[in-house]
C-alpha cells in the first residue's frame, strides 16, 4: 500500500537507536553500531548484525559507534546508519518523512546543526528537535506544558542527564559522561585488579545486568565470569558475587548523585518545592541497575520512581509529540543560547 507521508521520532542514544512511527509505535530498535570495511569505507552491517561482530571481526572490518555521549562522533557513518534505518520504515512512502530528533539539553549549536544535516542527508524532509528530558517526561505521562517542576534523570549508555522540566522546556540541566558504560568499566577494572583476569566490555555488561546492584540484595547472586588470565594468557573462570559489586559500582554512582545535587542547588526554590511533591523520574537503561532508585531516594530525601519502560520511554514520549509537529519550528533551536539568555 502506498503511503503519502510518515512522521518519525528518533531517539539516538550512545547504545541504542529507536524509531517511533506515528500511528504504529516503535518500529525499529537497534544498537547504535555499524560495521565498516576498513579499506573501501563501505557500510556492511547496521545494528544488531554489526554488534554480533564485536571482538570477532577480521582486520579488514571495523565496528564503529557513530554516536557518542548523545551527539555525532562520526558524521558519515551516522548518515549511513540513519539512511538504512529510516529506509526500513518509509519504503512505501511517496514523500520524505518529517523527523523529530531527541537531543541532550547540553547540546551546542554546532552539534545541533550536525544532527539536522545528517538527518536531512539521510532522507528527512524536515527535522525538528526536542530536548530529551522533555520527551522522557512526556513518555512518563507528565503534562510538561504546565508550570510545574519535574526532575528527570536519564542514565544512558554514555551520559547521564539530570534536568528540571517545566512549561514545555528545560529550566536547569547537568550532563556528565558517567553512565552505563562507566559501570561496565568499573567491573572490568575490579576483576582485573582482584583476580588478574581480563574481560571484555560485553561480558562486564552481562555481569552488571545479571547481578549488579547498588544496595545489598536479599539473596546474594553469584556469576561465573570467563576471561583471559593476565599471567598465563590462558582462559580462566572466576566467580563474582553481587555483594562484591556494591562497592565497585558505588564510585560511578556517586558522581551521578553529585550531579543531581548540583542541579537542585541551581534550581529556583519554587521548582524545588514542586519536585519534592512530584518526585524524581528515572529512565534510561542504567536506571535498571538494582537499587539505583533507592539510592537516589535515600540521598535526596525525594520519592524516586523508575518509569515502566526505561529504555523506550524517551522514544514513546517523542512519539506522543509527533501530533504537534505543525505547531513546532523545524531546524535549529539553539538550546545553548536559550540557556545563556535565561541565566
Amino acid at each position: 500500500m502506498l503511503i503519502f507521508e510518515r512522521d518519525i521520532a528518533i531517539d539516538m542514544g550512545t547504545n541504542d537507536v529507536l524509531l517511533f512511527v506515528r500511528g504504529k509505535g516503535v518500529q525499529v530498535r537497534e544498537p547504535t553500531i555499524v560495521a565498516v570495511d576498513k579499506y573501501t569505507g563501505k557500510l556492511l552491517k547496521v545494528g544488531r548484525e554489526a554488534q554480533k561482530m564485536l571482538g570477532r571481526t577480521p582486520a579488514s572490518i571495523v565496528p564503529i559507534h557513530p554516536i557518542a555521549n548523545g551527539v555525532i562522533s562520526d558524521y558519515d557513518m551516522t548518515v549511513a546508519m540513519l539512511r538504512e534505518l529510516i529506509g526500513r520504515v518509509t519504503s512505501f512512502s511517496l514523500f520524505k518523512p518529517r523527523v523529530l530528533l531527541t537531543v541532550p539539553g547540553s547540546i551546542s549549536g554546532v552539534e545541533e546543526r550536525a544532527l539536522i544535516d545528517a538527518a536531512v542527508e539521510a532522507g528527512a524532509r524536515k527535522v525538528y528537535l526536542v530536548e530529551s528530558a522533555v520527551a522522557t517526561a512526556t513518555g512518563a505521562g507528565v503534562d510538561v506544558s504546565k508550570p510545574d517542576g519535574h526532575l528527570v534523570i536519564d542514565v544512558g549508555g554514555g551520559t547521564t542527564e539530570t534536568a528540571v522540566v517545566s512549561l514545555g522546556g528545560v529550566a536547569e540541566c547537568e550532563s556528565i559522561r558517567v553512565a552505563g558504560g562507566e559501570f561496565d568499566e568499573a567491573i572490568v577494572r575490579y576483576i582485573r585488579r582482584r583476580h588478574n583476569v581480563l574481560i571484555g566490555a560485553k561480558t562486564a555488561e552481562e555481569v552488571k545486568m545479571s547481578i549488579g546492584c547498588l544496595v545489598q540484595k536479599p539473596d546474594i547472586g553469584l556469576e561465573e565470569v570467563k576471561g583471559r588470565d593476565l599471567v598465563t594468557g590462558l582462559p580462566k573462570m572466576v566467580q563474582i558475587s553481587s555483594a562484591e559489586l556494591v562497592d565497585v559500582l558505588m564510585e560511578p554512582a556517586k558522581a551521578i548523585l553529585e550531579s543531581i545535587h548540583l542541579v537542585l542547588e541551581r534550581t529556583p526554590p519554587e521548582l524545588v518545592s514542586d519536585i519534592s511533591q512530584n518526585g524524581i523520574i528515572m529512565s534510561g537503561g542504567g536506571s535498571l541497575l538494582y537499587g539505583f532508585d533507592r539510592l537516589v531516594e535515600e540521598d535526596t530525601g525525594i520519592r524516586t520512581l523508575v518509569v515502566d519502560d526505561p529504555v523506550s520511554c524517551q522514544a514513546y514520549g517523542a512519539g506522543k509529540m509527533l501530533h504537534a509537529l505543525n505547531d513546532m519550528t523545524d531546524g535549529m533551536v539553539n538550546f545553548a543560547r536559550k540557556r545563556q539568555l535565561r541565566a
